[in-house]
């Protein structure tokens, strides 16, 4: 392998060899898979002359590969490059956001893909600190970030104009709170201030601290084209959000009305239902008595939430329900209500079992309740301030707040005898995602979008096979949810996010008299074309979901609704999006809604949903368990690498669970090809040597012939290495990635380097004949350019099967002596003979190997005899069957001291059959039978068991060994009968 490098600055101290690593030498056509390695005779490679490179893979210098590869413009999509482009949008994070393992996985997704060709070289590229070495070598592959790399690092390789386009979100809710409490420290409250001024205090804090999470997944190593960075709240993308919101209202799709949502009172603001998570908690179910009007009885009512009592506005029971059949028709009086009566109804939907059977309908604070009285036709009465404190429908409890007023209207029940009894009872509790209090239900007046046409279009588009959902299962749930779903509330009561480009005609009634306008001087201009030149207008206070931007993010960041621009012309649509299957309604479903709506096309082909990364033990991260884990934190103690190749090993759509040996191992597979790469580099011809690289170069593995010509070790790695790309590269096409990373693990860990590089030091080190060793030279991967915007290696390159069996053979032979070595304990600088037995064939191919074979297998090379039939002293060596047809023979004296080992083995057999004997003598007992617990009974059977094996292997060893010594002297051990 050898490295190109054409950037000063990345030399470090480091002196390069001129040959090797100049411009000039990188204009040289190479085949596309070149190796070059070097006896030590040869070395006068950069490291070597520069007192060496490290011991262990310094991760430490990653950053400065990845600036520098951005400063080359890696990342930019060559739109000069023919082909379909492959384009990413990226998942806005957060702009408060800072980075957690959610964003590490979609950094790996969408980041690696550069697979075999192992040490396919970066050419420009220090590998003295080798920062994403790694990264350029195997395919990160599988979890957000994470996957987008794999897939745009993939068609980047293969000739597609890729762009990868990064940006972040404002984050209305999240973002005001932070501000918020920013200002609370200094002794400011938001109300204290103008919305002007607010909003400029937000800006203040964006520009100083909202570039957090870019650095961050930066440090992920995202290939992402920086350059075409967005912001949901940039100029150009503000115009597509009011450019959506006056089209969706000119289609009739976008209305105004009051109707129950999920309000925040902390937040001050309605949330979308996706917004709310519900959990189970421990509550209470409150027994109420209700007077029936104009008699002495009482319907005891339960309720979870006593304090909206206030505005009930009808009890209903079911009609089958022989207990209340007699009160239906009549009405009760609502307690602590100073006698208000509301009318007892009948309705199929009333629970029998839960509670009393009897339901107080509360239509102002609670969903179902809400539904039900509008069929019914009854009023909606609302008791509860925007702050979650009780208003003046509530008497003498004005003022306090919900919880509060709970408290105090139960012990006042219980003073005028209307309380029953509280029973706890397991609660589904509604908790907003971002401050995760209690969400009340409330009526109020809010932006809606018709969302049934839009979904109707959505939902044909996964039918027609126009948009995959990848895994497959999802797409029942997407289907599912669209099926089933309801209108959207888009606005929301903040001040910071897009102000929804409403305008009302002061003095006129705000839900009837209103303009649509891009701008307050178009409000105004057809304000006064229909109320004359004096009208007075005011904007709409509220802004639009954070969600209603994001839904356009795939075209707004490309110029829509410019449709002309070059960006929108050359990457709409788009062609994957990758993300948590846990946004597949938040996001996911509403851009295919909008991308159908403005563009007539579905905003991208794919949609690839990831798993949650969980901790080691399948727990979700949070930090009440205090399981969360830092990807910062893990790339200064493993690198990123590590992360992002343990993150890659997984399944779409599964979970993950991370642990600290999973990363160990993978940082352990880094520092693997560091020493690798570190290899290749320290077994480079001389830069005088010309000859040795013009033959090095003359190498064509991409050649039937060449390859067919070959030595057996480097025809079975170069056709190992062009199956793997194969199988790879169908495995990336069908987004497999946990599979590429495998099959390439594999590859470069078991075949390449504990199988060849081992292989080569034969030639590079022993075989005395420059040929040999030029030959495994060219058995080691390189490539002249940078590997991130190198070309993917060609498919159904040529491999020899015949040299795949016949390496397996000597692997299978070798793996056998050395088992064989490890059984009677050889030491390992102990050489020693063999007789290999087989037919004239496999010895013709093994005979040739001669000196791979002795090295690997640790065989003293003078003393390897190859024959047709087995030797004369057969019966004084360990036999060993490879394969079919592939035996051989070690020497037992070459091996072991044989007197002694029998001693030794004779004394281990006696303590053998004590320790057996006692377990035997345990299980002969009839009370540790019958009293000892089952568990404990099978544990003894399953340990005698196994120490009876062991005795038998003991003595037919002591018996094989006891035979040897019998051919040359009188044997003085005697064998003991059998346990």
């Amino acid at each position: 392998m050898t490295l190109s490098i054409s950037t000063p600055s990345l030399l470090s101290s480091s002196r390069f060899n001129p040959l090797i690593f100049s411009r000039r030498r990188r204009s040289i056509r190479l085949s596309q898979w070149h190796f070059n390695v070097i006896k030590p005779r040869f070395f006068a490679v950069a490291a070597a002359e520069n007192g060496g490179l490290p011991k262990s893979f310094d991760f430490t210098s990653e950053e400065r590969i990845y600036n520098w590869w951005e400063s080359q413009g890696y990342f930019k999509p060559n739109c000069e490059q023919e082909g379909d482009p492959f384009v990413i949008s990226m998942p806005p994070p957060n702009v408060t956001g800072s980075l957690h393992m959610g964003h590490a996985m979609f950094v790996t997704l969408e980041v690696v893909g550069s697979s075999n060709g192992l040490f396919r070289e970066s050419g420009k590229f220090d590998i003295a600190n080798c920062g994403y070495f790694i990264l350029d070598c195997i395919p990160i592959v599988d979890a957000e970030l994470v996957v987008d790399d794999i897939m745009v690092r993939y068609h980047r390789m293969k000739g597609r104009p890729t762009l990868w386009l990064p940006g972040t979100d404002h984050a209305g809710i999240a973002t005001q709170l932070v501000v918020e409490r920013m200002l609370a420290s200094e002794g400011i409250k938001r109300v204290e201030l103008s919305r002007d001024e607010f909003t400029k205090r937000v800006w203040e804090w964006k520009e100083k601290y909202g570039g957090t999470i870019t650095n961050q997944i930066k440090r992920l190593g995202a290939s992402c084209d920086w350059t075409r960075e967005r912001f949901t709240l940039d100029d150009q993308l503000s115009r597509a959000v009011i450019e959506a919101f006056i089209r969706l209202h000119e289609k009739g799709l976008i209305y105004q009305g009051s109707y129950m949502v999920n309000w925040s009172p902390s937040l001050q603001t309605a949330v979308s239902d996706l917004e709310v998570e519900y959990s189970e908690e421990p509550g209470t179910l409150y027994h109420i008595k209700y007077r029936v009007a104009g008699s002495n009885d009482f319907l005891t009512v339960a309720t979870t939430r006593p304090e909206t009592l206030f505005g009930d506005v009808a009890i209903a029971v079911n009609p089958k329900d022989d207990r209340y059949a007699k009160y239906i028709g009549m009405m009760a009086i609502v307690p602590m209500t100073y006698g208000r009566h509301v009318p007892i109804l009948s309705d199929k939907h009333v629970d029998k079992e839960f509670g009393t059977g009897v339901l107080k309908i509360s239509p102002g604070h609670d969903h179902s309740d809400y539904l039900l009285a509008r069929k019914l036709g009854l009023p909606i009465l609302n008791v509860m301030n925007k702050d979650g404190t009780l208003n003046d429908v509530a008497g003498l409890y004005c003022g306090l707040d919900r919880f509060e007023a709970r408290k105090k209207l139960w012990s006042e029940l219980e003073e005028t005898g209307l309380a029953v009894k509280k029973v706890p009872h397991t609660l589904r509790v509604p908790r907003s995602q971002r401050g995760g209090e209690v969400i009340e239900p409330l009526v109020s007046k809010q932006w809606f979008v018709t969302m049934e046409p839009l979904a109707e279009k959505a939902l044909r588009a996964v039918e027609k096979g126009e948009l995959a959902i990848m895994p497959e299962r999802f797409e029942k749930i997407y289907n599912h949810w669209l099926s089933n779903i309801k209108d959207w509330c888009i606005s929301r009561q903040l001040w910071w996010g897009h102000r929804i480009p409403v305008w009302y005609i002061v003095g006129k009634d705000c839900e009837e008299e209103y303009m649509v306008a891009r701008d307050a001087d178009e409000a105004l201009e057809k304000a006064r074309e229909k109320y004359g030149k004096n009208v007075e207008v005011y904007q709409d206070p509220d802004v639009l979901d954070t969600w209603f931007s994001s839904a356009l993010w795939p075209f707004s960041t490309l110029g829509w609704p410019d449709v002309s621009t070059e960006d929108f012309k050359k990457f709409y649509p788009t062609t994957m999006l990758e993300t948590g299957h846990d946004i597949l309604f938040f996001w996911v479903a509403r851009m295919v809604m909008m991308g159908i709506e403005f563009t007539g096309t579905v905003p991208f082909s794919y949609v690839y949903l990831h798993g949650l990364i969980r901790d080691s033990q399948g727990r979700k991260m949070s930090k009440t368990l205090g399981n969360v884990i830092d990807p910062l934190d893990t790339i200064k103690e493993f690198g990123t690498d590590a992360l992002r190749f343990t993150l890659a090993l997984g399944t779409a759509g599964q979970d993950l669970n991370l642990s600290t040996e999973r990363l160990t191992s993978n940082k352990a597979f880094t520092n693997k090809l560091w020493n690798a790469g570190k290899f290749v580099l320290q077994n480079l011809p001389s830069q005088s040597d010309k000859s040795a690289w013009e033959t090095i170069l003359a190498y064509k593995f991409d050649k039937e012939g060449s390859l067919h010509g070959a030595p057996l070790p480097e025809s079975w790695l170069v056709s190992k290495l062009h199956m793997l790309i194969d199988t790879v590269t169908a495995s990336y096409e069908k987004f497999f990635f946990g599979e590429v990373g495998r099959e390439t693990y594999d590859f470069f860990w078991s075949d390449y380097a504990d199988w060849y590089i081992e292989a080569s030091k034969a030639r590079l080190y022993h075989s005395g004949r420059d040929s040999e060793a030029l030959l495994a030279q060219a058995a080691l991967p390189r490539q002249k350019e940078a590997l991130i915007v190198s070309s993917w290696p060609q498919t159904s390159l040529p491999r020899n099967l015949n040299s795949i069996k016949r390496f397996e053979n000597l692997q299978a032979l070798t793996r056998a002596i050395r088992n064989a070595r490890a059984e009677y304990s050889v030491e390992p600088a102990r050489r020693i003979s063999a007789s290999i037995v087989a037919n004239e064939d496999v010895i013709q191919y093994i005979s040739k190997e001669k000196e791979v074979l002795a090295l690997l297998s640790r065989l003293d090379l003078q003393h390897i005899h190859f024959t047709e039939s087995p030797p004369g002293d057969a019966n004084q060596s360990v036999h060993l069957v490879a394969s079919e047809g592939l035996e051989a023979y070690l020497p037992l004296a070459d091996m072991v001291d044989i007197s002694a080992e029998v001693q030794r083995l004779s004394k281990r057999l006696s303590k053998m059959r004590l320790e057996y004997e006692g377990l035997v003598a345990r299980l002969s007992s009839p009370k540790f039978i019958e009293k000892a617990p089952e568990d404990v009974v099978r544990g003894v059977q399953e340990k005698a068991a196994e120490a009876e094996e062991k005795i038998n292997l003991t003595k037919n060893r002591l018996a094989f060994l006891q035979s040897t010594v019998l051919t040359t002297t009188d044997n003085p051990f005697k064998e003991q009968a059998a346990p």
